[in-house]
């Protein structure tokens, strides 16, 4: 491979293209949630049914991550993000057009599926069109799309359904999908590609599709189903964990891997992965718990409570580019150490709200949060790919993305069953100090009017706001001690991360 970085016509354009391929990825995981309601009714099914479009794009986009490597070496990497953005515009379109649920389920699948690679492809092509000197910048570019779609989704994807319709939430995806395509191969088609021919490992697919789609099955819907106390659960798990393991048995062993888990042998590649996976579920639990408790408890519609959540976009958005120019300056442990106290703080922050806390407080400390979130994903991504060359940045790109999109699922399934545990046992607490033997239950009920049913299912409501407000505190106060234990992870990588010079690493190609 060649050890210098290829310079495209107009930078700029293929930047602009990768970015927005990046954005409109992220951006569709998130954008279908809040219509879930007005699809379920357009198309005649429950609730329940509409989950499915959520649960069939994650599982697939789950299953196709991992393999983006070994999907790289066969057909090269430009040519798969050219085939993955073709094949996620056109399946975007079906999606619109689907008349019935299973047609849009299926669909939802395949979109799900040729969106896996788009992300860690922008990310090297990006790395490959970038001096190395310059990979912070390219970075901060991806961290700064990683961080805006998602809070964009959802508003974007209420306000399309509101005023529109359901089906244009996927058809907005097509002309970017056209533009990033003709843009970025423009840009690109003369860059060197190599493309090694290989068997395909069938046994790790099929352990891989097997032990991912299932395990994500389990995530997706174990809340509803009580987890363990279901037997479809239980079985599910089983033959998850069975096949997992089997696959990381048969991957190490075989001569030609469908994913290359020895990239684990790096330390800088095992911490930083660890690092970002891990403080990225603790930031996408964040992400579910505020929302789901402003509109649940504290009368917030879903566009407010968005609202209130976005301000944590504004400093990344003005911060990044800075960061990404001038970083290879600092040591990026200092960096994601910065960014883990801010954010951790921010968590004891949310920590002392009351059910009085007002929207300018709300939003003010997740504008606070933003500083850290500006300091978080560019530096711990420099640290995991600081010593991956060539083919390597693909396949690490792509393992760690698919580890990050899983501790999402994990995060997103423990976030609601701790804090609905929490609030149980919150209540369970409270009421015991609700009854005719209490002095200041008897004196607070007969101020309401008396001891009748409508008084205590009155005094009821507000044991259940405040219990849910006391399990909103406590997983506040868990996930801030969470991120200042992460800082310990990112000192056990060895520096320098950016290389210059003559014995700088290839940049992806």
């Amino acid at each position: 491979m060649n050890d210098q970085t290829y310079t495209p016509s107009s930078l700029v354009l293929a930047t602009i293209g990768l970015a927005l391929a990046t954005f409109m990825q992220v951006l569709d995981s998130t954008i279908a949630n809040v219509a879930l309601p007005t699809i379920a009714g357009s198309l005649g099914v429950s609730s329940e049914q509409s989950t499915w479009v959520i649960t069939s794009f994650a599982v697939c986009n789950a299953i196709a991550l991992p393999l983006t490597g070994w999907f790289s070496r066969r057909i090269g990497q430009l040519r798969l993000f050219i085939v993955s953005v073709s094949l996620f515009t056109l399946t975007s379109l079906l999606c619109g057009l689907a008349t019935s649920m299973p047609e849009l389920i299926a669909f939802r699948a395949l979109q799900g599926f040729f969106a896996g690679p788009m992300f860690p492809m922008c990310q090297t092509l990006l790395l490959a069109i970038f001096p190395s000197v310059k990979r912070g910048t390219a970075l901060a570019l991806i961290s700064m799309v990683t961080v805006v779609a998602p809070i964009v989704g959802p508003i974007t994807g209420g306000w399309i359904t509101d005023n529109y319709s359901w089906p244009w939430i996927f058809f907005i995806n097509i002309p970017i999908g056209i533009f990033c395509c003709t843009a970025v191969w423009r840009q690109l088609k003369d860059r060197a590609d190599i493309i090694t021919k290989m068997p395909i490992d069938f046994m790790g697919i099929a352990l891989l599709v097997v032990g991912v789609g299932l395990l994500q099955i389990v995530l997706d819907l174990g809340n509803d189903a009580d987890w363990f106390a279901s037997t479809k659960i239980v079985v599910m798990t089983i033959i998850s964990v069975i096949a997992l393991i089997s696959f990381v048995i048969w991957e190490l062993t075989e001569k030609h891997p469908i994913v290359n888990l020895y990239l684990f042998r790096d330390r800088n590649y095992t911490f930083g992965t660890l690092a970002l996976v891990l403080s990225y579920a603790a930031f996408f639990a964040i992400n579910i718990i505020l929302p789901q408790w402003l509109q649940i408890y504290m009368g917030y519609t879903s566009i407010w409570a968005g609202l209130a959540s976005a301000p944590m976009g504004i400093l990344p958005f003005f911060l990044t580019p800075f960061i990404g120019k001038y970083a290879h300056k600092a040591d990026m442990r200092v960096l994601a150490t910065i960014s883990f106290v801010v954010i951790g703080t921010s968590c004891f922050m949310r920590a002392e709200f009351n059910t009085f806390v007002d929207f300018e407080t709300i939003a003010l400390v997740q504008l606070y949060m933003g500083v850290g979130i500006a300091f978080m994903f560019m530096p711990l991504t420099t640290i995991f790919l600081s010593n991956m060359n060539g083919q390597d940045i693909a396949e690490a790109s792509g393992l760690t993305t698919f580890l990050r999109v899983l501790g999402g699922s994990f995060a997103s399934s423990l976030t609601t069953w701790i804090w609905h545990r929490r609030a149980d046992f919150h209540h369970a607490t409270l009421t015991e100090h609700v009854s005719n033997y209490e002095p200041a239950s008897v004196e607070y009920l007969n101020h309401m009017g008396g001891q009748t049913q409508a008084n205590f299912a009155a005094v009821d409501h507000i044991i259940t706001t405040q219990s849910f407000m006391n399990s909103t505190i406590d997983y506040f106060y868990l996930l801030g001690w969470l991120f200042l234990i992460l800082i310990v992870f990112v000192w056990f990588a060895k520096g320098p991360f950016i290389k210059s010079g003559p014995a700088a690493p290839p940049a992806g190609h």
